[in-house]
């Protein structure tokens, strides 16, 4: 017997174009992520992710996006142990099981009060070590977590709900909070704010999204003088586009000599503090 879907509202139900786009992934043959507990979770709601307008490309790139923030967090906690881990916008990811950390390691899932319910029903426990239901815009959630430690934040798809004002914002309040440590979250460039005005993929969150996008990835270096670029990560530049089926493979492979033609596509950028 299928749960019952969780009544969110339109932000909030934004989770599902990232969940089902997971959950596709794992059901190719060759996934990228392989993330079984996406696909699980749609099965056990009998979501109609039909209903989203996936295409297999979309989902092979939410996936790539995951599997870079998932590295980025894995080597950072191999350099430190005691690290915190925070996913901002955590949605329904269970990306703390696939980088599983060591225990040393205090994880931390962000989102709506609504959506950390969800996750308590529809993950197992060990998915959400700490959830914390808040408002990312809201200040005070930051007051529960550990000050003295380094931290890795990754933010999956946050990045276009937010405006620009309340990105700097938040990247002010993780830098002051933490003594050091790394942030990762999907380019949104300028093209892709203009393309998914257009692409019914992107139907469901067109209402609900904010950021203006920007093209050079120093920008964020702008936002606060601590944060300084290690590296955009071009994903058409990536190892794993070796296994995309044979057409993408190959419009990746043509648009990976140049940055500006990548940007248009799959990017994650990582920083430090």
């Amino acid at each position: 017997m299928a749960l019952t879907i969780p009544d969110f509202t339109p932000l909030q139900a934004s989770l599902w174009l990232t969940l089902c786009g997971r959950a596709l992934d794992n059901r190719l043959s060759h996934p990228i992520l392989g993330d079984q507990m996406a696909d699980e979770i749609v099965r056990k709601v009998d979501y109609d992710y039909k209903n989203l307008h996936i295409p297999s490309s979309s989902a092979i790139y939410i996936a790539h996006r995951a599997k870079k923030m998932d590295e980025v967090a894995q080597r950072f906690i191999a350099r430190h142990p005691d690290a915190v881990g925070l996913d901002l916008g955590a949605g329904l990811d269970s990306r703390v099981l696939r980088i599983a950390p060591p225990p040393t390691v205090d994880w931390y899932d962000i989102d709506f009060p609504e959506v950390i319910a969800a996750r308590r029903q529809l993950l197992p426990d060990d998915a959400t070590p700490h959830g914390v239901g808040a408002d990312l815009t809201d200040p005070g959630w930051l007051d529960l977590l550990p000050t003295d430690r380094p931290a890795v934040i990754v933010a999956d798809g946050l990045i276009a709900f937010l405006s620009e004002e309340e990105m700097i914002s938040l990247a002010g309040r993780l830098i002051s909070h933490f003594p050091s440590g790394e942030i990762a979250f999907n380019g949104y460039s300028r093209f892709a704010v203009w393309a998914q005005k257009r692409f019914a993929g992107a139907r469901t969150i067109t209402g609900v999204t904010k950021f203006p996008g920007f093209d050079d990835p120093r920008v964020p270096e702008r936002w606060n003088p601590k944060l300084k670029l290690v590296k955009e990560i071009l994903c058409s530049r990536e190892p794993e586009v070796a296994a995309f089926p044979l057409g993408l493979r190959l419009a990746n492979r043509l648009s990976a000599p140049s940055a500006s033609l990548s940007r248009k596509g799959n990017v994650v950028l990582h920083y430090r503090f």
